[in-house]
């Protein structure tokens, strides 16, 4: 039986299209298929009812909702991996609606790794959420207790929930995440975690968790040193290196860079003092290596500008393929700006074999004709198709030098400015590929965000190539920076040591753990020194946003502004009783409804469009205003759109009929009876849209009095926006995300 192979990923928004697919896979001519899946191992046939009566077992209650002809099977192998995993999968409507979820399973005895699940409705999840974080924490621990039997598991207090510092839209449920870690003699075991998401509503929607290793062997507990030594060892070896730090906000196109001090220095094993480097035990700490230039000098570019024509051959020349099972296929080439700016020629192609099919995307620089992504799946093809399996046939040696080799070759114009990998370099251990950095050099001072990445194959040949470049036009300057002295002193005060289980060398047929004393900063492994001032910084930018304060909307607002759909540049003056304008409101309305990136790249573009004449790409307000127009919330019957002037309720209530799709049932006035004591004072053609959206609670009149010229406060538009948000959701419409 042909396998059917599927690239597996968890996020809620691939699970609807994953499941689509697939189960237009699963049917020939109308007809269903039973899945069969040969574990490679054994011989033996997994089918549909051996994964569900697993799951069925391990999780009682969990999809019982679902019944198992709705359930849909595929299964894969990652390339070098002989580790077969399986995948059931549903889509199905529920009220009308489409619910999707899967579970994942993974070796001969079919453990599961993951399932995840999203919900037909989610009313109570939405702000504000049935279940505060304190409860969702019990509900995710209660879970972990009741289900999870192969093991201890104790919550991690430390896990950082990113969600919460990215940008949210107010029509998608608030969710919790938590990670747990297995214990072993109330020791963390590094690698096995499992991760669990409630929804605001006290729904579990989520669980991953890490495959177990089979027969571990444990370092003894009771024969690790003292931790005091263990903590002044490691303080005694601690360095601080100055770096470059790159943030770059990919919804803006923006770069930030600063100049910080991160702390060098290594693990230590627990029990023999040997330095750990995150891949073996060393006696000692190793040299601080310095940096040495790939060339010293510029080296010409590659070419002096290309066409679209010659990067398609560029790109025929590079993925050329002997075999005749294999036949590539450009797709196309596109003349766009990437999000650092640049001007590329980007190419979609196709390997084609039998009935299938793979692709990837490269691009090349306008300017130079030099190559700045690439992703080689041809290696991969061929041994599937082949069945071949090749040995380690280079060195790391013999592959730092193949890729100094390419990067020579395929990326001269600026590698005077990028020096010599500092580590050997990573080594894949199932895939035999090494992974190899060149760092950016600026001022004689590393920049960490800022590097030529090159994986290469076990053969020698290029495997992938991913030049990070952000353009960056000013770099700070080195003359106000605290003595690397001074930093190490800030670093040492604020270190401790964690110890956990950990195993040397990632091997997969390395079934000891070792128990590692690991430096953190601050109780915290993201924290790092600014440099001029000393004071420490999350490096990933992750900040707490300061609270605002308000007789009554206080927690809206602050809600606000802390899913990134208000911004406010000092909540100490903020004052939520001011009117907003016309250009703000927009921007907060869209900022709640959807995802919108306001890269340079996009705003620069010659065939952008402008539906105002005084909103230009240039313009704060340009984004959201173009997206009300496409999703018909703004008309543009006007050439010009007054960002400035106050939003007034009549106003509003218009936006926010339009917004839910009930502009038709609006524009029919004559069928609402106005019963407002002001109801001269609204505009006939906008009478129906005001009642409408009072009669939802959405802009509502006050004494039976709509007041439609009323200028809309800040706080206001925070209620309400929510309430919209209420409605959108429940109504089940979407607005697609906008670039």
């Amino acid at each position: 039986m042909k396998k059917i192979g599927i690239i597996f990923t968890a996020s809620a928004l691939s699970i609807g299209m994953f499941s689509s697919a697939a189960s237009a896979a699963s049917i020939v001519e109308g007809q269903p298929v039973k899945v069969v899946a040969q574990v490679a191992a054994t011989g033996e046939v997994v089918t549909k009812e051996d994964l569900l009566k697993k799951f069925r077992s391990a999780f009682p209650g969990i999809f019982d909702f679902v019944n198992a002809s709705d359930f849909h099977m595929s299964s894969n192998n990652y390339p070098g991996d002989e580790t077969t995993r399986y995948h059931l999968f549903f889509s199905k409507l529920q009220n009308g609606k489409d619910i999707h979820g899967n579970i994942g399973f993974y070796g001969e005895d079919l453990e599961i790794e993951s399932f995840n699940y999203e919900p037909v409705s989610t009313p109570d999840a939405l702000f504000p959420a049935k279940v505060s974080k304190e409860e969702a924490k019990k509900v995710a621990t209660d879970f972990v207790k009741k289900f999870l039997k192969d093991g201890n598991y104790k919550l991690d207090e430390d896990y950082n929930d990113y969600y919460n510092y990215s940008k949210q839209i107010l029509t998608r449920p608030i969710s919790y995440s938590f990670s747990f870690n297995r214990m072993k003699d109330d020791v963390a075991i590094a690698d096995q975690s499992v991760n669990v998401t409630v929804l605001g509503n006290g729904e579990i929607v989520s669980f991953n968790g890490s495959q177990i290793t089979k027969s571990p062997t444990f370092e003894d507990v009771k024969k690790v040193k003292d931790q005091k030594e263990a903590l002044e060892k490691i303080k005694g070896n601690l360095t601080a290196k100055l770096q470059y730090q790159v943030n770059t906000n990919y919804e803006t196109g923006e770069n930030d860079v600063k100049l910080v001090y991160v702390p060098d220095v290594l693990s230590i094993n627990a029990i023999t003092g040997e330095w750990f480097n995150g891949k073996e035990f060393v006696a000692k700490q190793p040299t601080k290596k310095e940096y040495v230039k790939v060339t010293e000098t510029a080296l010409p570019a590659k070419q002096n500008g290309i066409t679209k024509e010659e990067a398609k051959k560029a790109a025929e020349k590079l993925l050329q393929v002997k075999s005749n099972k294999i036949k590539l296929s450009i797709q196309s080439v596109e003349e766009v700006k990437n999000s650092y700016g640049q001007e590329i020629f980007s190419v979609h192609y196709m390997y084609n074999y039998g009935n299938s099919g793979s692709g990837a995307t490269l691009e090349f620089d306008k300017k130079t004709g030099e190559l700045l992504q690439y992703h080689n799946t041809l290696n991969s093809l061929l041994s599937e198709l082949d069945g071949t399996k090749e040995e380690v046939t280079i060195s790391k040696e013999e592959a730092i030098a193949q890729a100094v080799k390419y990067v020579k070759e395929l990326v001269p114009s600026y590698l005077h400015e990028y020096a010599m990998p500092l580590e050997e370099g990573y080594q894949d251990e199932t895939m035999g590929n090494y992974y190899i950095t060149f760092p950016r050099i600026v001022n004689g001072v590393m920049v960490m965000g800022d590097q030529i990445s090159l994986s290469i194959h076990k053969d020698g040949s290029l495997e992938s190539l991913n030049v990070i470049r952000p353009q960056i036009d000013k770099w700070p300057a080195l003359d106000k920076v605290i003595s690397s002295k001074e930093a190490e002193d800030i670093l040492s005060k604020a270190l401790s040591i964690k110890m956990s289980y950990m195993k040397e060398n990632q091997k997969k047929e390395n079934k000891h753990y070792n128990l590692v004393y690991s430096p953190i900063f601050n109780e915290t492994a993201f924290n790092v020194l600014e440099a001029n001032s000393g004071k420490w910084i999350n490096q990933y930018n992750m900040e707490v946003t300061s609270e605002v304060s308000h007789p009554t909307a206080a927690e809206e607002l602050n809600y606000l502004i802390k899913a990134k759909v208000l911004t406010v540049s000092d909540p100490k003056t903020f004052n939520g009783d001011a009117a907003v304008s016309r250009g703000e409101a927009i921007k907060i309305m869209m900022n709640s409804l959807t995802y919108i990136y306001e890269t340079s790249s996009y705003r620069e573009s010659e065939s952008i469009k402008q539906s105002y004449t005084n909103v230009d790409p240039k313009h704060a307000s340009y984004q959201a205003i173009e997206r009300a127009v496409e999703a018909g919330i703004l008309k543009t019957d006007q050439k010009t759109f007054d960002v400035d002037s106050p939003i007034t309720k009549e106003e509003l209530a218009v936006w926010y009929i339009r917004a839910l799709g009930l502009e038709q049932a609006a524009k029919h006035s004559n069928i609402f009876k106005n019963d407002f004591t002001d109801s001269q004072k609204i505009k006939t053609e906008n009478a129906g849209y005001v009642i409408l959206a009072h009669s939802l609670g959405l802009v509502k009149a006050e004494k039976n009095q709509f007041n439609p010229t009323k200028e809309v406060t800040y706080a206001e538009l925070a209620v309400s926006s929510i309430r919209l948000a209420h409605e959108i959701s429940n109504k089940g419409r979407d607005f697609r995300y906008g670039y």
